[in-house]
């Protein structure tokens, strides 16, 4: 088994006019959960990121989320949903406001990235 950390990037596009709404949903509903599994050590870093200017769009994303996983075997777990029974108690409220923040989704893609050694 590697035990080599694993980076991910995950972009979301978000429909106009709406990105303010989908941060607060995701700060609420969701980053909590990815911060339990950063305390568990399942996760060792996320940061989200959005664009300083908007340019002429060719970024085509409005949030960028990066995660380092502890391993591969850390991504391909899947916890999330006893954490969030465990962090949000109303788990229809959650469902539903997590179900509004991808309706508010445009695109959405993940993307593991592969750090290259420095010279090559």
């Amino acid at each position: 088994m590697n035990a080599t950390p694993v980076t991910a990037a995950y972009f979301y596009r978000i429909a106009w006019g709406h990105l303010d709404e989908w941060l607060e949903l995701y700060e609420r509903n969701h980053l909590p959960i990815l911060l339990a599994q950063v305390e568990s050590g399942r996760i060792l870093e996320t940061r989200t990121f959005t664009p300083r200017f908007h340019g002429d769009g060719r970024a085509g994303w409005d949030v960028m989320v990066t995660i380092v996983w502890r391993d591969w075997a850390a991504m391909e777990e899947h916890s999330d949903a006893g954490l969030a029974g465990r962090l949000y108690p109303d788990r229809d409220r959650h469902a539903a406001e997590e179900r509004h923040r991808f309706e508010l989704l445009e695109a959405h893609w993940d993307v593991v990235l592969e750090e290259r050694p420095r010279g090559s």
